[in-house]
């Protein structure tokens, strides 16, 4: 009986090379390298200056990048590696491994590949910036990249649900992870805003911030924006949040919570929808 630890990391390593393999990883990889190059050297564009901009600029012009772009490649990478195919399946699951084990440890894999993807885009323009602008805001741009890392993680997660809970049909699964990034990067705030306007302003407020925190990308963002800027991340509206929550150390917890609830419990469903699926 193969032992839970080597099980996850033969699983993880068999993913990882896989993915590191892959056309489309290495393609995600330099378009995210690029897209943080074209942030970090056309911030002064605008204001009529040139030249490349310090960490903190960067951290904060690629927030929004980052949250629309991360998702996407999670659901999409991690659906069409995770989802279980006819034949190969039934060879992988008929191990003496728990198939929970199997889905975490090529889970796993799949979010080193992609955070190593991320990492060198990320670490391609640090090294320009380093270089041109110096390395002031070099812990800001850091927050920007274990944000990435994370969100990767907690949109695995959720492709790891899709995949078992549609075990062998990769275009379902492709599908829905397209509607679960537009519901979760575009439409979730379109709907809270629309609420919002119906309501009085304290409930407003109160329903735009807990929206604010329910939402994995918003979360992320809001975590991400507040250990970029600090408080003045949102002007009157950081205060707003701050008084709702009890202060910025309420704030991180609670987006740390989040973020790690939208981790845990996809996954934990996606192990058990497998376990029964009939593969």
């Amino acid at each position: 009986m193969i032992s839970l630890r080597s099980a996850l990391w033969i699983c993880a390593r068999y993913e990882l090379v896989l993915a590191i393999r892959s056309r489309w990883l290495q393609l995600f990889a330099i378009v995210f390298a690029g897209l943080a190059l074209a942030v970090s050297s056309a911030g002064y564009i605008l204001s009529g200056g040139h030249g490349v901009q310090d960490f903190s600029r960067t951290a904060v012009s690629l927030v929004q990048i980052v949250l629309l772009l991360v998702p996407l490649a999670s659901l999409v990478f991690g659906g069409l590696a995770l989802t279980p195919e006819r034949g190969a399946a039934e060879l992988l699951y008929s191990q003496p491994v728990a198939r929970g084990a199997i889905l975490v440890g090529r889970m796993l894999g799949v979010w080193l590949a992609l955070a190593a993807a991320e990492l060198i885009g990320f670490g391609v323009a640090g090294l320009v910036m380093q270089a041109q602008a110096g390395p002031d805001g070099l812990w800001r741009y850091g927050a920007l990249v274990l944000t990435a890392v994370t969100i990767t993680g907690v949109f695995l997660a959720i492709a790891a649900l899709l995949a078992s809970v549609n075990a062998g049909r990769r275009t379902r699964v492709l599908a829905a992870a397209l509607v679960v990034w537009f519901v979760t990067v575009v439409m979730f705030d379109v709907a809270a805003l629309g609420v919002a306007s119906l309501l009085r302003s304290g409930t407003a407020s109160r329903l735009l911030i807990s929206a604010t925190l329910i939402n994995p990308v918003d979360a992320a963002r809001t975590g991400a924006l507040l250990a970029i800027e600090g408080t003045a991340a949102f002007g009157a509206a950081s205060l707003a949040l701050l008084r709702f929550t009890g202060g910025a150390g309420m704030v991180a917890a609670l987006v740390g919570l989040s973020l790690a609830a939208w981790l845990i419990t996809p996954l934990l469903i996606a192990i058990r929808a497998l376990s029964r699926a009939d593969i």
